[in-house]
């Protein structure tokens, strides 16, 4: 027992990471780590040769189980569904593939995915597991493996986002578009503000959201110019990527993390809805 607990914990940020891109959900993402570790304490100890492989099959089964029942949920899900954001430790940002692969930007390319495309796509892509590995994850041949992961490889570069900033470069025009706000400069945001820049809100039709996206830089701006007088706003590492978390009197009330190109912001990503909250107190271990 004291065998199979130690290797479940050798490889539970490896697993987590792995359920938290397939769903863009912390609190799913933890649902599965449950079920994970109940199916791994059943196995016959010295049964399993590579206990990584093993674990990561276990956590991709039960998480596409839980991406179509997401699928579900957010058919009816009041206004924009955005991922939820986590306070991630500093050697994230340092890895510039995982960093990468669990931003806002990237999580809502990968929503547009099937299941199954997401998690070949997510298992090759990030964590460059063999075609047979991920063919025993998902119950298809490593030949179909193929022919999905270059399918889902294709759909993923026509819709990144193009050239992604450093996280030098993202830091200044987030600390810039700060400074913009809280002193309600509108021509310093103005120019933080990519012209066709997107602003999407989550709310989850439990706190005031837009239910559409705003678009547009002046559009944008006049939405922001209200937050400033009641709230304060920290810098934060969010998903890997500078971000910003708004506070009203000391509490979390939204997350805003970012997508910057060429020094400006072209999209902007807020989570106000308090279930997907929870994971900004603490900072969440991310691995590959």
């Amino acid at each position: 027992m004291h065998d199979v607990t130690g290797a479940f914990v050798a490889h539970r940020n490896l697993l987590f990471t792995v359920a938290y891109e397939m769903l863009g959900s912390a609190a799913d993402a933890e649902d599965v780590l449950q079920e994970t570790w109940l199916k791994w304490a059943g196995v016959e100890p010295g049964t399993v040769r590579d206990p990584r492989a093993y674990l990561v099959r276990i956590t991709t089964r039960q998480a596409l189980s839980h991406l179509r029942t997401l699928g579900r949920r957010k058919e009816s899900y009041l206004g924009p569904w955005l991922p939820e954001p986590l306070l991630t430790t500093p050697d994230v940002a340092e890895d510039a593939e995982l960093a990468d692969s669990v931003s806002m930007a990237m999580l809502l390319v990968l929503e547009t995915l099937t299941p199954t495309e997401r998690a070949v796509f997510v298992l090759r892509e990030v964590f460059d597991l063999a075609y047979d590995e991920i063919a025993g994850a998902v119950d298809k041949t490593p030949a179909a493996v193929r022919q999905i992961a270059h399918r889902a490889r294709a759909h993923v570069a026509a819709r990144r986002p193009r050239g992604v900033a450093s996280v030098a470069e993202t830091r200044r025009t987030v600390e810039a578009f700060r400074r913009a706000v809280e002193t309600g400069d509108l021509r310093g945001l103005l120019d933080v503000l990519a012209p066709d820049v997107v602003l999407l809100t989550d709310g989850g039709g439990v706190v005031r959201a837009a239910l559409e996206p705003v678009v547009g830089a002046e559009r944008v701006a006049g939405v922001l110019a209200r937050i400033a007088a009641t709230t304060t706003l920290q810098p934060a590492r969010v998903n890997g990527d500078p971000a910003l978390i708004v506070r009203m009197d000391g509490a979390v009330d939204t997350v805003l993390a970012m997508r910057v190109e060429d020094g400006r912001v072209t999209g902007l990503y807020a989570v106000r809805n308090p279930e997907k909250l929870s994971h900004l107190e603490r900072e969440t271990a991310l691995s590959r």
